[in-house]
């Protein structure tokens, strides 16, 4: 057996994805953004999330899927990495469960669309359910980490 890794499994465009729990700070329903100059359309804003200024972004529009309208399931996930905190907009915020790190098999080039650097892996949950794993960092990429920083300034 390989070690257990919490994953919060969300939907977007029909398909579930996961995130490691350790790097989830809260799950938010939509709230009304500030919509912020000079960013790329899937930037959708800033919010307030108790006192801290956090960018929102549309994971759809990050991986170039039609953006759809938003739902009373539509969900806010606020993720951390490197220590920047952002909102990533997702269909659905579903559950949490644990995936045994032996049953994660690297990402092919291209999944539905989704370029493979922006995926840490596939887990295997059972027989007919997988998990796409996100790779933050890529999701959340440098340069336009870059640009996001200085919406805070």
């Amino acid at each position: 057996m390989g070690q257990e890794m919490k994953v919060i499994v969300f939907a977007l465009a029909h398909e579930e994805y996961g995130v490691e729990v350790e790097k989830v700070k809260t799950i938010e329903r939509m709230q009304p953004m500030t919509r912020v100059p000079k960013t790329p359309d899937f930037v959708k804003g800033v919010i307030n999330l108790r006192g801290v200024v956090t960018p929102v972004i549309d994971l759809r529009g990050r991986f170039g899927f039609a953006e759809s309208e938003y739902t009373e399931n539509t969900r806010i996930i606020i993720v951390g990495v490197d220590d920047i905190e952002v909102g990533l907009i997702v269909d659905s915020a579903n559950d949490v469960i644990d995936v045994d790190t032996d049953h994660i098999a690297d990402p092919p080039e291209i999944v539905g669309g989704i370029k493979a650097k922006y995926l840490h892996g596939i887990a295997k949950i059972d027989d007919n359910r997988l998990l796409v794993l996100l790779n933050l960092k890529e999701v959340l990429n440098k340069s336009e980490i870059v640009q996001l920083e200085n919406i805070e300034e």
